[in-house]
């Protein structure tokens, strides 16, 4: 009995192991189809960076190698599509993509905290608030544009918002730096183009939210505590975790839907200068690499910081 009981205890696994156990089987399958699909496809574009890639008299691929030259030649004699240096390009989308991203992650909040309140029509104003999300804002506005000869729908997306007179309101009545209105300003006339980017976080957050237990609510609301005060010691602690996954995903998928992408195929495929095309493709993937580690790092601060003040 001793001995069925020893080894009972043997085979028995701690909780914390068993939570990496099943870490690592919830990754299994992007692991396998990374190795699958991914790691070729890494590793040749690695290499024909290094290389001048051509095509043979007889047919197939010729690789001439050359070095640093062609991560030299995209930083000092290439320019993009739109005749723009690439120290500019790839400066103007970290800095848009380190402004946007946190802005939309808010957003996703507000949204999901608007759509998670009970009212009558809930479901309809869900499937109404997310159609364009799932299918895309621009195929909701071709649908618009279908049924009502698209008068409203150009008259809806197309309409720029008057951003003089936003600024000239902001600086009258709210004495904000000007680049704080002008600032204000771009995110109102991107409305639509947030909202678009919204989706995923959105729902990220309203599971978070409906996970949370309404018992909490009622002890506060028992307690006299108010909405504000609710959100900020109840809703917003609670959802911590989950604000992080959204904003590592906006992130990337940012850097995903960068003008950059496009500069890739436009120097493998309509240039032909596949060596080029490759050293932009590692340039991007170390530079996203490189700003994740310091979200990352700005996101250990920051919860440090908190932890500390309590």
């Amino acid at each position: 009995m001793e001995g069925a009981a020893g080894k009972t205890r043997k085979m028995q696994v701690s909780y914390k192991n068993m939570k990496k156990i099943h870490g690592i089987v919830f990754v299994l399958p992007w692991l396998i189809g990374f190795a699958l699909f991914f790691v070729t496809p890494l590793v040749s574009t690695i290499k024909y960076s290094f290389h001048q890639v051509g095509v043979a008299d007889t047919g197939g691929m010729t690789l001439e190698y050359v070095g640093l030259r062609n991560y030299s030649n995209l930083f000092h004699q290439e320019v993009s599509s739109q005749s723009q240096q690439f120290l500019r390009v790839f400066a103007d989308e970290n800095i848009n993509i380190f402004i946007n991203t946190p802005v939309i992650v808010v957003f996703s909040l507000f949204c999901a905290i608007l759509i998670n309140v009970k009212f009558k029509g809930q479901g309809l104003a869900r499937v109404v608030f997310f159609l364009p999300i799932v299918l895309g804002l621009k195929v909701v506005v071709d649908l618009i544009m279908v049924t009502t000869g698209g008068d409203v729908a150009d008259a809806v997306v197309n309409n720029n918002f008057d951003s003089e007179m936003l600024i000239d309101f902001l600086r009258t009545y709210t004495f904000l730096p000007r680049e704080v209105t002008f600032f204000i300003s771009d995110l109102a006339s991107n409305i639509f183009m947030l909202l678009s980017q919204t989706g995923v976080q959105t729902l990220i957050f309203l599971a978070g939210l409906q996970s949370i237990n309404r018992s909490l609510y009622e002890v506060a609301k028992i307690e006299g505590a108010n909405n504000y005060e609710i959100f900020w010691k109840i809703t917003l602690p609670l959802v911590g975790n989950i604000s992080l996954f959204a904003l590592i995903y906006t992130f990337v998928d940012m850097f995903l839907k960068s003008s950059i992408s496009t500069e890739i195929y436009y120097f493998a495929f309509n240039k032909n200068n596949i060596g080029v095309g490759s050293a932009l493709s590692v340039v991007y993937l170390v530079n996203v690499l490189i700003d994740l580690l310091l979200l990352m790092f700005i996101l250990n601060l920051v919860v440090k910081g908190s932890h500390a003040a309590k």
